[in-house]
């Protein structure tokens, strides 16, 4: 788990010489999403202080944002909530010839990041995933065969699979833009669509398995998938990745494994972005370019089991990491992801109005 530095208080902050503001970095990231040795590294070789905050839903993220006055110097939005973000001017674009490391980015990647930013000139990736099923694999055996394989979104979409498995704990996170497009795939439908009957048709699909779900929660599924009290999660690839490995390290016989379905799933980017109001733009170009140096982002890839866009990294990636098409998949795979796409204000209204009532199921 990331280790969290005390906020320098409002008061230090108005005390301090202005070399010290310039010693300065804040970091607004996904929790355990960066290693501590990543950023003591850092602040090694820079004299640079880096405090680092959390959160777990871009919906946190930009709301902080928004608000404004956030005082971070580096935040981490995915790609589609970033796109709005840089249309209402809350980011800053980037100053390339601070930042060297670019060319060690992987151009297609890049490309389809592209999608969310014109020309990335606002934004590089940090890490890329796809969101899919996290699963208790002897659970899911016991309750649906030993020849079950989990494959599709049927296991969480159908009422009948779902009921199977209830009693060992669905979990959705809680995100109307990560849980309304599997549904779709699932459907048949565009799941690109912003048609407000496709989205209430999905809305509907996830209505119908309610009642199976345990809870709705973007970070909770970790410790819960890894501890074994709950055994299938709609989640975050690296997130999975990060439970199977929790579970194996405390032996206590609990196996989870993470699959793509193949309907589709969701592909996404976490891009490293700096916000219009921040205090210390040099610095947060100084990190970003060091989080593009290839052994400090293969040394994160190592730890959060998230692939990255850094192509020279690569070789010094696990090849457990590498090598599983999970978390680097196939080009056959590829071609069946889709990225979520940037709702303007009156479809973000409807996805909301839906997914309050599939959470409450009102």
């Amino acid at each position: 788990m990331t280790k969290l530095k005390l906020a320098v208080s409002f008061a230090a902050l108005a005390a301090a010489t202005p070399a010290l503001a310039e010693g300065e970095l804040r970091l607004f990231i996904w929790s355990d999403y960066i290693t501590d040795a990543a950023i003591e590294r850092f602040e090694a070789e820079t004299g640079i202080d880096v405090t680092v905050d959390v959160y777990d839903s871009n919906e946190t993220l930009e709301a902080r944002l928004l608000a404004g006055s956030t005082g971070f110097d580096i935040v981490v939005p995915t790609g589609n909530f970033m796109a709005r973000q840089i249309a209402a001017g809350v980011h800053q674009p980037l100053n390339k010839d601070m930042l060297p490391n670019l060319s060690n980015m992987d151009p297609a990647l890049m490309e389809r990041s592209a999608r969310f930013d014109a020309g990335n000139e606002h934004s590089t990736i940090y890490m890329w995933g796809t969101t899919g099923i996290g699963y208790n694999i002897d659970a899911i055996a016991e309750r649906l065969g030993a020849d079950y394989e989990v494959n599709s979104w049927d296991l969480v979409f159908n009422p009948e699979t779902a009921a199977k498995v209830a009693d060992c704990g669905i979990s959705f996170l809680d995100s109307a833009d990560e849980m309304l497009p599997p549904a779709l795939a699932y459907l048949g439908l565009n799941p690109e669509s912003r048609e407000t009957a496709d989205l209430e048709a999905a809305a509907e699909l996830l209505g119908s398995v309610r009642e199976h779900v345990r809870y709705f929660h973007s970070s909770q599924y970790i410790s819960d998938l890894a501890n074994g009290e709950t055994c299938v999660a709609v989640g975050f690839s690296g997130d999975v990745f990060q439970a199977a490995a929790r579970a194996e390290e405390a032996g206590q016989g609990v196996n989870v494994w993470y699959a793509i379905p193949q309907e589709g799933a969701q592909v996404w980017f976490d891009m490293l972005v700096i916000p219009a109001d921040a205090p210390n733009v040099e610095n947060a170009h100084r990190f970003i370019n060091y989080l593009m140096e290839p052994d400090v982002i293969a040394e994160i890839t190592n730890y959060v089991w998230y692939a990255n866009a850094n192509r020279p990294s690569w070789p010094l990636v696990d090849e457990e990491i590498t090598s599983d098409p999970a978390i680097f998949p196939t080009e056959e795979v590829m071609a069946k992801l889709f990225t979520s796409v940037t709702a303007d204000s009156r479809t973000d209204r409807t996805m909301t109005r839906l997914w309050t009532t599939v959470r409450t199921g009102q």
